[in-house]
């Protein structure tokens, strides 16, 4: 794997991360107050699914 391709892989996933704070500060205080409130099931559950969509955008892009 080329270094520069994970390098703009972690770049772009920041820019995305950040699109919401910026937009929206409140918006995104009370989204995490209420990921705070989550049980460690539900937040593993969230976890695993994130994995797994990650994997399947992947097995399709490349």
């Amino acid at each position: 794997m080329d270094w520069n391709v994970l390098w703009a892989a972690v770049a772009l996933m920041l820019v995305f991360e950040g699109i919401f704070p910026l937009l929206s500060p409140g918006g995104w205080r009370r989204t995490f107050e209420q990921l705070l409130r989550l049980r460690d099931g539900q937040v593993r559950f969230f976890g695993l699914v994130s994995i797994v969509l990650g994997l399947l955008t992947l097995w399709m892009v490349l």
